[in-house]
């Protein structure tokens, strides 16, 4: 009997061996799968981020090119007239440039003089002549000038197109690499800051396209959605959770603000489409719309994280303040919301952090124009920094490759300081309860 009990006892205790056993392995296999997933994930972002990198980071320099130019007034084409700012603004300034180039380089027929004339951008002459009419007194003087390189010239200088490249497949053809190599070898090519990447607007060069009218932009939607949206979503949030009534109404509308969460954002561009333009004939490509139209897609993320801040005070807050008198609304406002806020504002700026980073909606209402210009307020014709990385994208020059990418740095800067400032205003301002 003894014997027969003991039999027993060992086969359950290999039975409680073999389930820890089994138990142990099962842990063990998930940790991996979660060490596995977390790696994989953490190395397509390393992959992502190396590949935005190494095509962006050349759009924050660009290259110039050194000419001796001549600003006499025969050559400026304004002899015998006086010199002020709209005679300047007609003066032959292309001229003077390309004459100058001719000068570092000189070559004939018009083939070859349209390859050499390519070294210079667009807005080389435009700089020139702005700095003439900021100081007429360079009128009649010979002047060193670093002229802004075309866009072939400034790729080969940065290595984005390559000498290997077979002539035909590149724009950077073999008599201009020679040119290229004879300016560089008298001293005549340098490389700075792009400046023109973060102060000028739009254009059809890519080295004077820049992000600021894009920035600006995407700076007056923003705002419009926060003037919007903080006021209506934490006073609907605190409507819910403290005032209304407890019926299926409330419920059908907590039920719907957690839908429109969850609504794809394009279904906000077709709505702002046909209320805000076609029904309210608001302008078109205007910040303003697209700020209307963000607020909808922002209302539920504020709403639902408001709600929650505002659920997490104690009970306790509430009895004391109505248990010294206050009224139910004074309680709300004097010590249920300033103790909520801080969870209020860290969803709110995740919420804005969201509709800098959305293109779709603003496809929609027409912010996908090319817009020049810097807008001077939320009524004038923008686009935003979303919607001009997609303007980029789609244009193959090696130039705009770049500058889709380098706007996509800043993006993500922007992205990640809102992210990093609803993280410490998080840590610092909430209450453990």
């Amino acid at each position: 009997m003894t014997d027969r009990l003991l039999k027993i006892a060992e086969t359950k205790r290999e039975k409680v061996k073999a389930g820890v056993a089994r138990r142990r392995a099962k842990e063990n296999r998930f940790r991996f799968y979660g060490i596995a997933s977390i790696s994989m994930a953490f190395a397509f972002l390393i992959v992502l981020m190396t590949t935005i990198v190494s095509d962006g980071y050349t759009a924050f320099y660009t290259t110039e090119i050194k000419l001796t130019v001549d600003l006499s007034e025969s050559a400026l084409g304004i002899e015998g007239e006086d010199i002020n700012k709209k005679t300047l603004m007609n003066a032959s300034f292309r001229k003077v440039v390309r004459k100058a180039i001719l000068q570092e380089i000189p070559v004939d027929g018009r083939k070859n003089k349209r390859a050499l004339y390519a070294f210079l951008s667009n807005g080389a002459e435009y700089d020139l002549r702005d700095m003439v009419i900021a100081d007429p007194s360079l009128v009649g003087q010979k002047i060193e000038y670093w002229a802004q390189a075309g866009d072939n010239f400034n790729q080969y200088n940065k290595g984005n197109i390559k000498a290997e490249t077979p002539e035909d497949g590149r724009m950077f053809k073999n008599q201009q690499i020679e040119w290229y190599d004879e300016l560089v070898r008298e001293d005549n090519v340098r490389t700075v800051f792009n400046s023109n990447f973060f102060t000028n607007g739009d254009s059809r060069d890519a080295e004077l396209a820049g992000i600021w009218g894009a920035t600006v932009g995407s700076f007056y939607t923003l705002l419009v959605t926060l003037v919007l949206s903080f006021p209506i979503g934490i006073s609907a949030a605190i409507y819910l959770e403290e005032f209304a009534p407890r019926n299926r109404a409330t419920e059908l509308i907590e039920i719907n603000i957690n839908n429109l969460a969850a609504v794809p954002s394009i279904v906000f561009g077709l709505l702002g489409l046909a209320v805000f333009l076609n029904v309210a004939d608001l302008p078109r490509s205007a910040p303003v719309v697209g700020g209307l139209v963000l607020t909808l897609m922002t209302l539920p993320t504020i709403i639902i994280s408001s709600r929650a801040a505002i659920k997490a005070v104690p009970p306790s807050v509430r009895d004391a303040a109505l248990g010294v008198g206050a009224s139910k609304m004074q309680m709300v406002m004097h010590h249920v919301l300033p103790l909520a806020m801080p969870g209020m504002l860290t969803g709110t700026i995740i919420g804005m952090a969201q509709a800098l980073g959305e293109t779709a909606p603003l496809l929609m209402i027409g912010m996908v124009a090319f817009i020049v210009e810097v807008p001077s307020g939320p009524l004038d014709a923008a686009t935003a920094l979303p919607v001009q990385i997609y303007l980029w994208a789609e244009n193959p020059e090696k130039g705009f490759v770049e500058n889709t990418s380098g706007a996509i740095m800043v993006l993500l800067a922007f992205l990640a300081f809102m992210n990093a400032c609803a993280v410490i205003m998080r840590k610092r301002l909430e209450r453990r309860w």
